[in-house]
């Protein structure tokens, strides 16, 4: 089974791949950070990525740790994710905050086959209550990303934009 990331900044199509993806029939983990920030606000915490963000950061890491243990209970081909682990400390390094070495060390312990790396798209972009970065934000962690990601001796693919069925028909071409 191949581990297969879909990862990039906020408000590039990830989650609208993922979705397609497991439309059309694959094993998808979708994104937790919203589910974490839902749970935030019922506890009373806005943006607890702001408030909190170790705490958050934690709570990801935990999550996507879960969902890496579980995809490898799944009998497919591929499974796909909505992000993965080397995403919380890309966050946290946009961010300038420091961070214990759990998040590297589980980042080179638990690894994922490909990574497909979603371009700022600034005629897709849109913030809403969980998605608060400006553009230009979104081009400053799509950076970290990559670098993030390329220091764990990953080669990132940059998906084209492109209607969803291209963007997905590239994910999977670029498999084969």
């Amino acid at each position: 089974m191949q581990k297969i990331v879909i990862t990039g900044g906020p408000g590039t199509g990830k989650t609208t791949i993922i979705n397609e993806l497991e439309r059309i029939g694959y094993a998808c983990m979708h994104e937790i950070s919203r589910k974490v920030t839902t749970m935030a606000r019922k506890n009373g915490i806005e943006q607890l990525f702001l408030k909190e963000p170790l705490l958050f950061s934690k709570l990801l890491l935990e999550g996507r740790i879960s969902q890496y243990q579980e995809s490898l209970k799944i009998n497919a081909e591929y499974v796909f994710f909505d992000r993965g682990i080397p995403d919380v400390h890309a966050y946290m390094n946009y961010m300038g905050i420091n961070y214990p070495k759990i998040y590297i060390d589980e980042s080179k312990k638990k690894t994922y086959n490909t990574i497909f790396l979603m371009p700022p798209w600034e005629a897709i972009y849109i913030t809403d209550s969980e998605r608060y970065e400006s553009f230009e934000q979104a081009l400053a962690i799509h950076n970290h990303l990559k670098n993030t990601y390329e220091l764990l001796n990953y080669k990132t693919i940059e998906v084209p934009v492109g209607n969803v069925t291209q963007r997905v028909d590239f994910i999977l071409k670029s498999l084969i």
